[in-house]
């Protein structure tokens, strides 16, 4: 276990880039609908990868995987079945949509490439 102080940082920011778009833009369709989806995935990438330095490969597929048993869950309705309110059901969500997947897609995608080309530069470097 290490820290990762630019990882800690980046995932502090999104957290409170994600708690403004659910508590805050619920009018712009887009961004809560879309946008949220494609940040969420990055946040929990930088989350861990501020912790753990985790191969970014692996690391960006789990989250991939993560994400989509978090929308199957969804697709089962299982906040209704389990009668979750408030925070607990926004974080899991209640509606399926494969356009939420594709997001989570290019959202790992996005930050995979970020994370390894930042990982070259720096071994480039020697920092």
């Amino acid at each position: 276990m290490r820290l990762s102080w630019p990882m800690l940082g980046a995932a502090i920011v999104l957290f409170v880039v994600e708690a403004i778009i659910a508590t805050r833009l619920n009018h712009f369709h887009f961004i809560r609908a879309y946008f949220g989806d494609f940040l969420v995935v990055i946040l929990v990438y930088c989350t861990i990868q501020a912790f753990w330095d985790v191969n970014p490969r692996r690391l960006a597929i789990g989250v991939f995987v993560f994400s989509c048993v978090i929308e199957l869950a969804q697709w089962f309705q299982l906040a209704d079945i389990l009668q979750l309110s408030g925070w607990a059901r926004v974080i899991l969500g209640t509606s399926f949509s494969w356009v939420d997947i594709l997001m989570y897609a290019a959202g790992c995608i996005t930050i995979y490439g970020i994370d390894s080309v930042c990982r070259q530069k720096t071994q480039r470097t020697g920092s």
